[in-house]
């Protein structure tokens, strides 16, 4: 079995026919809040992504990958590598899982999939994360995956609760890694 894969899910580049899936992903305005859109995307401009994806990580700064039940062959979300930062060998994390997947163990498998690839395939040094203190189940999810909570970005997003803090979780690569 690969770096990113195990018996349930594997990450993999994406794919035209991942355009469907991702324009419903990108469009539901109820991830904007956990997120930094605030507009919908046309499939124009997915299409346009999906394309430039083809280029490695090193060149974009950035890697987004399908999250896929291999049984089913099946796309049920993404996780991504953002501000990729060579020189200090550090990345961000994002994930995404639809909805109808959740709560189902498969964001971990992914994160843990994606740890594993960026420590010992990238030799990142180190894997970081914005979380807003409502979102207790991503927070379980890092905090899971071995992040660590390591500081507070006050006021930092507004939804229609108001503003709320973003909590900073990283990870450093370790010999467990």
């Amino acid at each position: 079995m690969g770096n990113l894969e195990n018996e349930v899910i594997r990450l993999r580049a994406l794919e035209p026919e991942d355009l469907e899936s991702l324009y419903e992903w990108e469009n539901n305005d109820l991830f904007w809040a956990d997120g930094n859109s605030i507009a919908p995307y046309s499939r124009f401009v997915l299409r346009q992504y999906i394309e430039q994806q083809s280029l490695d990580i090193y060149s974009l700064k950035q890697l987004r990958l399908m999250i896929e039940l291999k049984g089913e062959r099946k796309p049920i979300g993404t996780i991504d590598l953002f501000d990729f930062d060579p020189y200090h060998s550090r990345a961000g994390v994002g994930i995404l899982v639809d909805a109808r997947y959740q709560s189902k163990g498969y964001a971990t498998q992914a994160l843990f999939l994606l740890c594993n690839y960026a420590f010992r395939l990238l030799k990142l040094h180190q894997l970081y994360c914005h979380v807003n203190e409502r979102n207790e189940a991503s927070i379980r999810l890092f905090q899971k995956a071995g992040f660590v909570e390591c500081g507070c970005l006050k006021s930092w997003s507004k939804d229609e609760n108001g503003w709320q803090d973003c909590l900073i979780f990283q990870k450093i690569a370790d010999s467990k890694s």
